[in-house]
């Protein structure tokens, strides 16, 4: 909106010709967000806590954890404010990347908005039905990958997925780039979630997440550095890092609050939210296999938990003491906050092996 407004007046007043620089506009949109959540986190869970909408503790999690009974939760709306409002302000809106990235964002929040309100505030023990809300994720996977197929952005590379750490070689999906684009979506809203279970945990893990995809969404839009790389160029998805920074921005200052002992929890509404976000912008970027590494400790705890029931149904025994995995850890001795700390180290590593693919043929 700003840049729609003020970048047309440069002419009038040279200094807005600043708004032509995306690492301009993605640094204040990330303020942006720090101060949406500033100013707006304190209110909101007020307004939690006198609606009494308290996170319902699990009776088979860590007995550690039914102290946080009476946590409010359903502060992914804070999450969602905190990137949407700055992405609206600082984007150009006619950019295919942020429109389908916010679309996406949207969707998976109202579904974990919808899962949120079912279980906090109409007292369904449950909440949304584990289908259901498969099936709104699936859903929107698909009719994006169709999107995608029948009209891709960039033409030439409408199936194509890059191959980590192999520079030139691609693998084409062709007609299955549809059922990629679904699982991609549903596999990580749904891995976010899984990992929101300690304080900042989840959120944290997103933040390196969406840093890493702002240097990789910067790059792949940037002709001269996508030339000097040998990686593929997408026209105008330099934007996505405005997008990713307003995330980065947005889970920094919610981390301010969900930092232990925290003060509010994300809900379903921020965790599917993020989740779709990030498995979006992979799919645009043409990273959906590079998300396994940047993602690495998403996908660990997903893992964890499929590995847990497989062998549970098979054989009566259990791998971990607790899955996700970071209920192992913690039934292993480990503090909560070490286990946070430890798994934002590895996440920094993973992002950084991530952008070091760039440079490798």
């Amino acid at each position: 909106m700003l840049y729609h407004l003020l970048y047309p007046l440069r002419d009038v007043f040279s200094g807005f010709n600043l708004f032509r620089y995306i690492t301009f506009r993605a640094a204040y949109a990330m303020v942006t967000a720090l101060i949406i959540s500033f100013v707006l986190g304190p209110a909101l869970i007020r307004y939690l806590r006198n609606r009494q909408m308290y996170q319902v503790i699990r009776e088979e999690g860590p007995k550690t954890h039914h102290a946080k009974s009476g946590t409010p939760t359903m502060g992914g709306l804070l999450i969602l404010a905190s990137t949407l409002i700055p992405s609206l302000l600082w984007c150009n809106l006619t950019n295919a990347y942020v429109q389908i990235t916010l679309i996406a964002t949207v969707w998976m929040g109202l579904i974990g908005f919808l899962d949120d309100y079912l279980r906090v505030v109409r007292r369904h023990p449950k909440g949304l039905v584990g289908r259901y809300k498969l099936i709104g994720q699936m859903t929107f996977g698909l009719v994006l990958g169709a999107f995608l197929y029948f009209r891709p952005i960039v033409p030439d590379a409408g199936t194509l997925t890059s191959i980590p750490f192999l520079k030139g070689l691609f693998i084409n999906f062709g007609i299955f780039y549809v059922l990629l684009v679904a699982i991609v979506i549903t596999g990580s809203s749904n891995a976010v979630n899984l990992s929101d279970g300690i304080d900042g945990l989840a959120i944290g893990l997103s933040a390196f997440c969406f840093f890493g995809f702002a240097g990789l969404s910067y790059l792949s839009g940037h002709r001269g550095f996508s030339d000097y790389l040998n990686i593929m160029y997408l026209e105008g998805s330099g934007e996505l890092s405005i997008f990713c920074m307003s995330a980065v921005g947005a889970s920094l200052g919610f981390l301010w609050f969900n930092s232990h002992p925290a003060q509010v929890f994300m809900g379903d509404t921020g965790s599917l939210a993020l989740g779709g976000a990030i498995g979006v912008v992979a799919i645009l970027l043409k990273r959906e296999l590079l998300l396994v590494i940047l993602g690495g400790l998403f996908v660990a705890e997903a893992l964890s938990v499929m590995i847990q029931v497989v062998s549970f149904k098979l054989t009566g025994r259990r791998v971990f003491k607790m899955a996700p995995l970071h209920h192992h850890f913690e039934l292993s001795g480990w503090h909560e906050n070490k286990v946070v700390v430890r798994f934002w180290i590895v996440a920094a590593l993973l992002a950084l092996l991530s952008l070091s693919t760039l440079k490798l043929q």
